[in-house]
């Protein structure tokens, strides 16, 4: 899984680098297909905004979250991550599995 962290008025440094890569391992130990992630941080007045797009096989995954605080943030948009990539996962078994016709 390549990684590619921005910042838009704000300077990724190294420890929210590896908060958010952190957080992408465990998307990842739930969905092992992911090949490419971009993250985008942004400023806004008092709104720390958070956006990822996860390609993967088919198509990709986008999700956005904004906070007060970064980590927040971060943690918002991995949980919404989380639940895309599942329900993802859970249509591609279903798929697989045929309607039972």
């Amino acid at each position: 899984m390549q990684v590619n962290i921005s910042g838009h008025h704000v300077e990724v440094t190294p420890p929210l680098r590896d908060y958010v890569e952190q957080k992408l391992k465990r998307l990842e130990g739930h969905f092992d297909k992911i090949t490419n992630v971009q993250v985008i941080m942004k400023v806004d007045k008092l709104q720390q905004k958070i956006e990822a797009t996860l390609q993967i096989p088919g198509g990709e995954v986008v999700a956005n979250a904004e906070h007060e605080d970064m980590y927040a943030s971060i943690d918002a948009l991995t949980d919404k991550l989380d639940r895309q990539l599942k329900k993802h996962k859970e249509k591609q078994q279903s798929l697989l599995q045929g309607s039972g016709r």
